[in-house]
């Protein structure tokens, strides 16, 4: 088994900055690749940004340029540093890890929430 804990969301104006981290617990030895998801109300889920083990990361279109993940194999975390934020960012936003047999864990989820 592999726990998540996200932390870093809040309330920022348009425009500000956040950066959210993901602490990974229990079984890592079997993460491989780790991602960012986030859904907004009414709306499903969505990738946002995944990073493999070797460091390379991946993002959707809505947040190139914005947003940055980064992990840090060593303290078993992933961080998602995100810039320029518009109010269409505003999600709940989840860390999610999977194992090398495709197995998919997921975090509790921080909102993030940006007014105009």
């Amino acid at each position: 088994q592999v726990q998540l804990v996200e932390s870093g969301g809040g309330l920022v104006q348009a425009g500000g900055s956040l950066s959210l981290s993901c602490t990974a617990s229990g079984r890592i030895s079997v993460i491989n690749t780790m991602y960012w998801y986030r859904q907004a109300p009414g709306k499903q889920r969505e990738l946002v940004a995944g990073i493999t083990s070797g460091g390379s990361t991946n993002y959707d279109d809505s947040v190139k340029g914005r947003f940055t993940i980064s992990r840090d194999n060593a303290k078993n975390m992933v961080y998602l540093q995100m810039n320029s934020l518009k109010p269409e960012d505003t999600a709940v936003y989840y860390c999610k890890a999977r194992n090398n047999l495709l197995y998919d864990y997921w975090g509790q989820g921080t909102q993030v929430t940006v007014s105009s």
